[in-house]
């Protein structure tokens, strides 16, 4: 499946994008799936865009073994009743990060991107359908699923960004 997110980098960031994002295709490849790989070049591309971006110090192994941990937060990778699964410790073994510094790397990141686990930008795409508090709104006053909305409502929660896409267009 091909990433739909962009891959741009500002060319000083380049270089560092491409030995991060190398490690991380690798890690996914043998230990994730294809959602994990394409939210981890898509943070990675985020990082870099950063002023100053945390990626441009520090070793690239550290900081994609980081972003791995921060995304496994969000999606549950540690839950055994995930699919995929992953201990945050093996996450670290695998990448030869110790588990304080992929840790404090991970805050530095959730911090700068401003992350949280109902935010859809950093969930699995197999969990937004899944998830109902991406799709919750008030409406007048009542807390509706918006995917029960018509498609002007959904239109314009899209438009405002509060969903990540229409989903009478997916019918």
């Amino acid at each position: 499946m091909a990433s739909s997110r962009s891959t741009s980098v500002p060319k000083a960031m380049q270089a560092t994008y491409d030995a991060v994002v190398a490690l991380t295709d690798a890690f996914c490849r043998d230990h994730l799936n294809e959602e994990y790989c394409d939210l981890a070049r898509a943070m990675a591309v985020a990082l870099c865009h950063k002023r100053p971006s945390p990626l441009a110090s520090g070793q690239p192994r550290t900081w994609a073994c980081s972003i791995i941990y921060v995304l496994g937060q969000l999606n549950f990778l540690s839950d055994k009743a995930s699919k995929p699964h992953m201990p945050m410790v093996e996450v670290c073994v695998a990448f030869g990060v110790g588990e304080s510094t992929a840790s404090a790397k991970a805050k530095v990141i959730s911090d700068a991107l401003r992350t949280n686990r109902m935010d859809p930008t950093w969930m699995l795409r197999s969990f937004i359908d899944r998830n109902p508090l991406v799709w919750m709104a008030e409406v007048n006053g009542m807390l509706v699923d918006l995917r029960d909305m018509s498609r002007e409502v959904q239109m314009i929660a899209y438009d405002k960004g509060m969903i990540p896409y229409i989903p009478a267009d997916r019918e």
